[in-house]
């Protein structure tokens, strides 16, 4: 029987892509002034550096406009990046597949990675407190929290009332998304997005227990362990 089903926030609810071009664009108002130089052309400049390599492109985009920097005016940049208020939305599916939950007395939750405060703004910017019973940031625990560690799950079992197996974690990166059923009786669903993480190897090879494209297949999955509980 399940009676909860949490969900990864990046790349399972959100576009991490778009994401980052929030963040690109915000910073791309500031150097515009720093540097004198148009603002979408350096958002392009900034994309495209990052289709190159993710690593180190504030650094790569000042040195190729060979402007002289500190360590610490890129790390203001970084923070800038992290606080800015993001232009982002849930992905499509994500409000039907929560009324399809709502509709079936499922418990929602979220678990998620990544810099607080960050993530927080995240949160905010798609007013996903409006729509969660629950939301575990793991890096207000502390960064050793970070999944695949369980104990924000053991948290979330606690606050939403409910046991290991009658939970279900949604998620889209291979590397520590799906690994918590090998600590737990809980069940887990990959979303195969076009993500960030999508070609990432498996953590000591578990996978998830199904694989979806859309999140409104969650309901189908949920139907077939309730159908199998009453049998």
């Amino acid at each position: 029987m399940i009676k909860a089903v949490i969900f990864d926030l990046d790349d399972t609810l959100i576009s991490e892509r778009k994401y980052i071009e929030s963040g690109y664009g915000y910073i791309s108002k500031i150097l515009s002034h720093r540097l004198s130089l148009d603002e979408q052309v350096l958002f392009k400049q900034l994309i495209k550096l990052f289709t190159e390599s993710p690593e180190n492109v504030f650094d790569r985009l000042l040195d190729q406009y060979e402007f002289p920097h500190t360590k610490g005016f890129v790390w203001d940049l970084v923070e800038a990046y992290r606080n800015h208020f993001p232009v982002i939305e849930f992905n499509e599916d994500v409000r039907p597949c929560l009324k399809l939950l709502k509709h079936r007395k499922i418990r929602t939750g979220i678990i998620t990675d990544g810099y607080a405060h960050a993530q927080r703004q995240k949160l905010m910017a798609i007013h996903a407190y409006d729509y969660f019973n629950e939301i575990i940031l793991t890096d207000e625990l502390g960064k050793k929290y970070w999944k695949p560690h369980p104990k924000a799950f053991e948290i979330m079992k606690e606050k939403l009332k409910v046991e290991f197996d009658e939970m279900i974690y949604v998620g889209d990166n291979p590397q520590k998304d799906f690994y918590i059923s090998q600590i737990h009786r809980i069940k887990t669903i990959r979303i195969y997005r076009e993500g960030v993480y999508k070609t990432k190897n498996y953590l000591e090879g578990i996978k998830e227990d199904h694989s979806i494209h859309s999140l409104l297949e969650i309901d189908k999955i949920i139907e077939d362990y309730q159908h199998d509980h009453h049998l």
